[in-house]
């Protein structure tokens, strides 16, 4: 059933593109070939996207229009923006954001045509020199597409998508560079996977991303490409720095700078407008590039980046493990196993460039990261691709609560080799099933039927198993169906808010119906009541 295109939609919007491009990080920073052969181009669209689902979400509690969510979208994507593909793909949102903005609300189809118009418009003017055979021309046989199509929103949105897959599995056809490595554009997988994410937030349907990951390569594996291989035709192959950073400054002056950096370097992009604007360019002299900013107007979170490998300092320490832990207990209890804590507020989810601060402040040259949500493993992939992209080895193991964090923590062993340690860690914590037990918020549904708020869940591995009004009883129930197929080691850990005598409650439970079964109590300060973990 089709939905309207209003400030809800364009929070779904958010919501999938970022839980799509997480899934599909990997395999487009994989085919990037193009402007440069340096395999970030998912994890930059990554990140740009989650930027901009960040400011939608903390936009969000105020009730917020249709005009003031894609403006708060396109203002979090221009500020979050990361390498070329995320400052085109920035500036195609502030494109979508200047129509819709004046059209209804919800906006109608034809102010969706005229969005993604005016979107690729604005991005062919961002880039200096634009070249065919990449998200640019993916965005204009979208929005071609969507042109033609009537119906309703849900249907211009398909049309566009479907227009954007033909033309993504064109693009080895106009670049040579994509030919000889038998892929499709990655800028424009990426672009295919948010017009996919559009479709399926005003269609209700589930994003197919396979549809446009089953392009992702036309022939065998791409072999690294030669120096300037992948540049276009200004570039030397000799550019050695990605140079970016925010500026405030007039259009004016914005329009003397592109000059100048024009002539400093290659893959220019500048996007923006108002006052405030997003510079990305490829140079050898990077000082240069900043200072034509500084002579420009202000700007600030300059970002320089060495486009060869960068090697790690020899001071740093041999490994650390770097643990997120949702209350300050299962934090100072982390600390005290040696591990780098990182503390999540609730309602505040960290974001991969939070994570990966935390990995380059554990200073070390291997580091096993523990997400312990599976709401943060995207964002976990992708600090952990910044980091290796400094020359830090990382693995992140896929831990989906703190009690399995736990269970990794207290095998890891820093002597053994990184990859058995990876191998013991990630087998301890597949081995500890997890329950929780907390209080619900709002009214849903759940797997075990329709709550209320103020109700008390129990969760096993993630669903709601039972519903209750007594937090004795629903833990009970809880630790009962995970003892029923067996268990050794029993771990709970208290909440902020949980009764003193829980624990204590249910040790009994523990030692009068499972003989042979050991209980361990932490006291995590976490908001949910009880966390329940059976190794």
């Amino acid at each position: 059933m089709s939905q309207p295109l209003d400030a809800a939609a364009v929070r779904r919007w958010c919501t999938i593109a970022l839980d799509s491009l997480g899934r599909s990080r990997e395999d487009i920073d994989a085919i990037n070939v193009f402007p440069v052969a340096d395999s970030d181009t998912g994890t930059n669209l990554y990140l740009t996207v989650e930027s901009a689902a960040q400011a939608v979400t903390a936009a969000d509690e105020g009730g917020p229009t249709l005009a003031e969510a894609v403006r708060t979208m396109a203002h979090g994507a221009l500020i979050g923006a990361r390498g070329n593909s995320g400052t085109i793909l920035a500036q195609l949102l502030r494109g979508m954001a200047q129509v819709l903005a004046r059209a209804g609300d919800p906006a109608d189809a034809e102010a969706l045509r005229q969005a993604l118009a005016q979107a690729v418009t604005s991005a062919y003017q961002a880039v200096a020199h634009p070249v065919e055979g990449t998200m640019l021309t993916v965005a204009r046989a979208a929005a071609e597409a969507a042109g033609r199509c009537e119906g309703e929103a849900a249907d211009v949105a398909g049309a566009a998508c479907a227009a954007a897959r033909e033309a993504l599995a064109a693009t080895p056809g106009q670049l040579e560079v994509l030919a000889r490595a038998g892929v499709v554009d990655a800028g424009g997988t990426g672009l295919a996977a948010v017009l996919e994410a559009l479709d399926a937030a005003l269609s209700g349907r589930r994003p197919d991303t396979a549809r446009h990951h089953g392009l992702a390569r036309s022939g065998p594996a791409p072999a690294p490409a030669p120096a300037g291989a992948g540049c276009p035709p200004a570039m030397g192959a000799g550019t050695a720095f990605e140079v970016l950073y925010l500026l405030e400054a007039g259009d004016s002056e914005v329009a003397a700078l592109r000059d100048r950096l024009d002539a400093l370097g290659d893959s220019l992009v500048v996007v923006g407008g108002d006052g405030l604007w997003n510079v990305h360019v490829h140079t050898e002299e990077p000082g240069a590039a900043v200072e034509a900013g500084i002579e420009a107007g202000r700007p600030y979170r300059i970002r320089i980046s060495h486009l060869r490998s960068v090697a790690v300092p020899e001071e740093r320490a041999p490994r650390s493990v770097v643990a997120l832990m949702p209350g300050d207990g299962l934090a100072a209890l982390c600390e005290e196993a040696g591990a780098t804590a990182l503390t999540v507020r609730p309602g505040e989810p960290p974001g991969s460039g939070e994570l990966a601060a935390a990995i380059h402040r554990a200073h070390a040259r291997e580091v096993v990261l523990l997400p312990n949500d599976h709401a943060l493993w995207h964002a976990a992939a992708a600090a952990a691709e910044q980091a290796r992209a400094e020359g830090v080895r990382v693995a992140v193991i896929p831990t989906r609560s703190p009690v399995q964090g736990i269970a990794a923590l207290a095998v890891h062993a820093p002597e053994r080799r990184f990859d058995e340690d990876v191998v013991a860690m990630t087998s301890a914590a597949g081995a500890t099933r997890f329950g929780e037990v907390t209080v619900a918020e709002r009214e849903s549904w759940t797997m075990a039927g329709i709550c209320q708020a103020g109700d008390v869940l129990g969760l096993v591995d993630g669903d709601v198993a039972v519903i209750g009004d007594d937090p004795l009883r629903v833990a009970g129930d809880v630790l009962t169906r995970m003892l029923s197929a067996g268990g050794e080691l029993v771990t709970l850990v208290l909440g902020a808010g949980a009764a003193p005598e829980l624990a204590g409650r249910l040790q009994e439970r523990v030692r009068g119906g499972h003989l042979g079964v050991d209980t361990v109590v932490y006291e995590g300060r976490q908001t949910a009541l009880l966390l329940i973990g059976v190794e």
